[in-house]
Order: structure tokens, then sequence, then C-alpha cells
């Protein structure tokens, strides 16, 4: 016999969202052991324990530097970007209507690429500091801020194409991600000239930078990174409704009220702003963004309330993981984090396409 008293649905939706509220309790929890791990593992043979206490400014002189002027950066670094990237692509995937799109797949991380390359290289905005060292520290960008806005002008070009096919031209969605990798080998072609007609020396820079390094941030760039990932992290989610009526579909969305076309036009703009910047500090760093929002869909579907929060999180423990990895794969060297994370998403990339196939 039905329960008709009011309320008695209740329960049942109450625990539908707390389990997702736990999901995302879990994967922050896994950040914070993640990042507290990845802290203490190195060459200095740190404990947890002492970490905790440098991290609350109880440990000695020598572990407190260690913590916050080596580590600490390098695995911040990796939270803000693996959360900018991984956003990045939960948005694309909504307003664009397609699964398989993210600011590497699509171009905008290539075409931001090519942007910071130009500054570099034509621009004068990057210099070598010393070939004996690390790759890790063989660059330094005299202008990051000029770096940031040829990234983002770079990107914004891709977006730009990839708008006007969607919008003007209706391609498919599938389309849209050969068109994508269409415009990844042109920047990637304009890359090579503009390496091609430099300098020994600027080559160099430009080759060190694209190979990706969450260690050549400072604290003043984490801290620019962090504020506008925040920003748009707050938009994406003030708009959450918006793109659960996008789910629909634009002629859905537009039935619910929704303003599909500044949406649209808002949300690529920030996507490509918050990539953009990422790139320009920490190099190309790839499939971060399409991978994060498949691996938590399982378990919050496509509820943008925890879709967003989740992808974010989730961004930021792979990309930590993969910063671990990079230290302690080949130690003591450093593998580039782009060469990786390219690497070992390349075949998820591959098996996503399968799956898609499969069900088709």
């Amino acid at each position: 016999m039905l329960d008709k008293r009011p309320g008695a649905a209740a329960p049942s939706y109450s625990q539908y969202i707390f389990r997702k509220w736990l999901v995302l309790l879990g994967l922050l929890l896994i950040l914070c052991a993640a990042a507290v791990f990845s802290i203490s593992v190195g060459s200095s043979g740190l404990s947890i324990p002492q970490v905790l206490a440098a991290l609350v400014g109880r440990g000695s002189g020598q572990t407190g530097t260690i913590v916050w002027n080596i580590r600490m950066p390098r695995v911040v670094t990796g939270m803000v970007v693996g959360a900018a990237l991984a956003l990045a692509g939960c948005v694309m995937q909504n307003v664009l209507r397609n699964p398989l799109a993210s600011s590497s797949t699509l171009g905008v991380s290539q075409g931001a690429s090519f942007g910071a390359a130009f500054a570099i290289v034509c621009l004068d905005a990057g210099a070598q500091v010393n070939a004996s060292t690390s790759a890790s520290s063989a660059i330094s960008i005299t202008n990051p801020y000029l770096v940031t806005l040829c990234a983002f002008v770079g990107s914004c070009l891709t977006t730009a194409v990839i708008l006007g096919l969607s919008r003007i031209a209706h391609v498919s969605p599938g389309s849209m991600v050969l068109a994508g990798v269409a415009l990844s080998s042109m920047f990637s072609g304009g890359t090579a000239l503009i390496q091609y007609f430099a300098d020994d020396v600027k080559v160099a820079s430009v080759v060190y930078w694209t190979f990706g390094d969450l260690g050549r941030a400072s604290w003043k760039e984490i801290a620019l990174m962090a504020l506008l990932t925040v920003l748009a992290f707050l938009y994406f989610l003030y708009n959450r409704w918006n793109y659960n009526a996008m789910e629909g579909g634009s002629d859905t969305a537009k039935s619910l009220g929704v303003s599909v076309d500044r949406l649209i036009l808002v949300s690529m703009a920030l996507c490509s702003l918050i990539a953009a910047v990422s790139t320009a500090f920490v190099g190309c760093i790839s499939f971060i963004g399409l991978i994060a929002p498949h691996m938590v869909r399982p378990f919050v579907g496509n509820d943008h309330r925890f879709l967003i929060p989740a992808s974010a999180l989730m961004g930021s423990v792979i990309l930590v993981l993969a910063e671990l990895a990079s230290r302690t794969i080949l130690s003591p060297s450093i593998l580039p984090i782009g060469a990786l994370t390219s690497f070992l998403g390349a075949p998820v990339f591959l098996y996503l396409i399968f799956r898609r196939g499969v069900r088709k």
C-alpha cells in the first residue's frame, strides 16, 4: 500500500542527494590525502606527521622551507590547474553538446600554446636562465601577463571558429571534434614555424615551456590562476540550472527561459580564459578536461549542481597524482607533466571513442 502522507517521498530524494554529497566529500578527502602524501614524498624523506606539523606552523625551519617553498607550490598548482581544465571540459561538453569536448581536443590549449610561444619568441616575454640546470628552472617567463594575454587571444581564435561552426554552419558534434583536430594541427604547425625562425636560446625556452611543469609558477601566479578559476567556478555554479536545461537541447533550454546564446558565449569565453591562463603559466597539459568529467558522471550523473564541483575535484586529484608520478617514476629526474598526462590520457580518450561506437 502506498504511503500517501505528506513528505513521504522526501527521504528517497534526500538519500539521492546525500549520496552525491558523499561523492563530493570522498573526492575532497582523496584530494587532501593525495596532496599531503605528495608533499611528503621526496629526497628529504619527510614523514606525514612532519608535513602536517609544517602545514600548521609547528615544524622546524628546514621542514617548513621544504614544504612551503619547494613542494607546496607544485601541489597547489596541480590542484588549481587540474580544477581549471576539468571545469573547462565539463562546461564545454555541455554547451557544445559534445561528450568529447575539452580544451585539448578542440584545439583551445594548442591555440593558447601558439599565443604563448609567439609572446616568448617574438615579444621577448621569456628568457633562458641557466642551460645547466634542470628543465623545470631553465625557462623564466619575464612578462607572464603578456604571455597570458597572447595565450588568451590564441585560445579565443579557436573558440571563435568552434562557435562559428556550431552556430552558423550547424555542424555535428563529431565534426566539431574533427575541426578541433584540424585547428590543433594548424596551431602546432604555427608553433613549429615560430621555433624555426627563432634563435637557439628562444627555441630552447619554448621547448622547455611546452614540456609542462607545475613547479614553474610562483605564489603570485598561483594566486592569479586560483582567482580566475574561482570566479569561473562561481559563474558556472550560478548557472547550474541553465546547464541542466541545456542537457535537453538548445530548443528545450530556450523554452525554459534560458538565454542560450549569451550562456554559450560567456561560458566558452571563461573556459578559454582559465585554460589559457593555466597553459601560459605551466605549459600545455592535455586530457585532464576530457577525462575528469567522464570519471565522475557514473557517480553524480549529469546534474550540474554536483557535476561541476565533482569535475573540479577530480581534475585536481588527477593532476596531483600525475605530479607525484612525474617525480617518483624516474627519481631524482622529473618527467614532463604534459607528456605524462598525454601518455596516460590518450588510452582513455580512445576508450571513450570505442565505448560511444559500441553504444551506437
